[in-house]
């Protein structure tokens, strides 16, 4: 019978997880205290660990490491409700078989400690990753997905399709595959495929020889060498001409290109990765995109999901959007009132981060206080804000149990942010951590 170990500060959590994989008949213990889970591991074989991120005494990683110094083949699985790009590339560096988000719910319990149970265990470790992937940002379990495929993808050569509608960032994740990978210290170039007509974008690509059209007066090398040895962004490969598309098939195929013009072929290292917001699969049907480049292409698909999917996101986001348009115009813009948060949130956002963040710049730029409120957005939003105080009445609660729901409702709203909430609130942020003490909401908060 396989022995499971988990550990998070939070016992409520620990019993749930218990429960739902002794159903599955594994043998479960579970403590709340790193020291007590180290001891426990000393005295009894562990299959394998499931650790929470954050814990007061000690995080998941650490733990992970004491853990491993005694058994240095045990599978680690991590789990976090405050999921970001480098922290899933930390834990997935360091060996870490599994990074999941919380609350986490039944089935994906289950599917992903089979999955833990059944992998051989690997700890070579991997190549350190870059610098954070700014503006990634997301908690819901569909970017803890995002950021873990890009870890795992980053360390290697394969091609990736970023599939995505216009906004969700495509780029932004192309960028991060790139600092999280060995070609990091090399150029990064992206190229809007639609900025250009064919035969321009041709000679932009693969460079030109003098004398091969009109204008062009000197040899220049072109965005494939000039990315050679890093890697290049092929944005919106889909808007591309079958000519051209032929052409880039036989880079990929050669890994040599060949500059309009030119008789010569140069040989050329580059990671390719491309996105679009199109169907390939149905333009391949269509006879509009080649069926060889498309399974060239199609090596590692990373699909971004759109705002409306994960709008447990939008406080996130519009906490970082906000504070970023403050920094950049010069604004003293502490936070988002609740009304106009749950505004941004009931908005469907067709235009996706991208819309979000141009409307955020738009309000901070336009704001008339420290606190971002309802008046200050765009007209066509302003309607669409919902009544939160409700909710928190609808049981009748006595004064104290209101306090304590609206105070959570506030920090929940920005994120965790103490210093953000503790802003809309109108309090200090010492009184604000001494009130999530006592209502024992602390541990979900962060200074950042």
């Amino acid at each position: 019978m396989a022995r499971v170990l988990i550990v998070d500060d939070d016992a409520v959590s620990c019993q749930l997880i218990a429960e739902v994989l002794q159903g599955d008949g594994v043998q479960v213990s579970w403590e709340t205290e790193p020291g007590a889970a180290i001891a426990l591991a000393r005295r009894d074989r562990i299959d394998l660990a499931i650790l929470d991120m954050r814990m007061p005494q000690m995080n998941g990683l650490a733990l992970m490491q004491a853990l491993r110094s005694d058994t240095p083949d045990l599978p680690v699985m991590i789990m976090t409700g405050f999921g970001s790009m480098d922290s899933a590339v930390e834990a997935l560096n360091l060996g870490a078989i599994e990074y999941v988000s919380k609350p986490m719910n039944v089935e994906e319990i289950r599917a992903a400690v089979r999955r833990a149970l059944a992998q051989p265990p690997d700890v070579t470790p991997a190549t350190p990753g870059g610098d954070p992937a700014a503006g990634m940002v997301g908690r819901t379990p569909a970017m803890v997905e995002v950021y873990t495929t890009i870890a795992r993808v980053a360390p290697g050569l394969s091609t990736v399709l970023v599939l995505g509608e216009s906004g969700t960032g495509k780029e932004l994740a192309a960028r991060a595959i790139h600092r999280h990978s060995p070609r990091r210290e090399r150029a990064f170039v992206a190229v809007d495929c639609t900025a250009l007509t064919e035969s321009l974008l041709e000679s932009e690509l693969f460079g030109h020889v003098r004398g091969a059209f009109t204008g062009a007066v000197q040899d220049t090398p072109g965005l494939f060498l000039e990315a050679d040895g890093g890697t290049i962004f092929l944005d919106e490969i889909g808007d591309i001409g079958l000519p051209l598309q032929a052409k880039l098939l036989r880079v990929l195929q050669e890994r040599q290109v060949r500059p309009v013009g030119g008789t010569q072929w140069r040989p050329v290292d580059v990671r390719i990765v491309a996105a679009t917001n199109r169907d390939l699969a149905a333009a391949v049907a269509a006879g509009r995109f080649r069926e060889d480049l498309y399974y060239r292409l199609n090596v590692v698909t990373l699909r971004l999901p759109p705002l409306r999917e994960r709008r447990d996101d939008i406080p996130l986001l519009v906490d970082h959007l906000a504070h970023r348009a403050a920094a950049q115009c010069g604004k003293a813009v502490a936070g988002v009132s609740a009304a106009a948060l749950a505004a941004l949130r009931a908005h469907d956002w067709p235009g996706n981060v991208r819309e979000l963040a141009h409307v955020l710049e738009r309000s901070v730029a336009l704001a008339r206080g420290s606190v971002l409120d309802v008046d200050d957005l765009p007209t066509d939003l302003q309607g669409e804000s919902s009544p939160q105080p409700v909710d928190l009445l609808a049981d009748l609660p006595t004064l104290e149990q209101l306090k304590h729901r609206y105070i959570q409702h506030i920090v929940e709203l920005h994120g965790g942010n103490v210093s953000r909430a503790a802003a809309v609130l109108g309090i200090e942020r010492r009184s604000l951590y001494r009130m999530l003490r006592r209502y024992g909401i602390a541990h979900r908060v962060t200074e950042e």
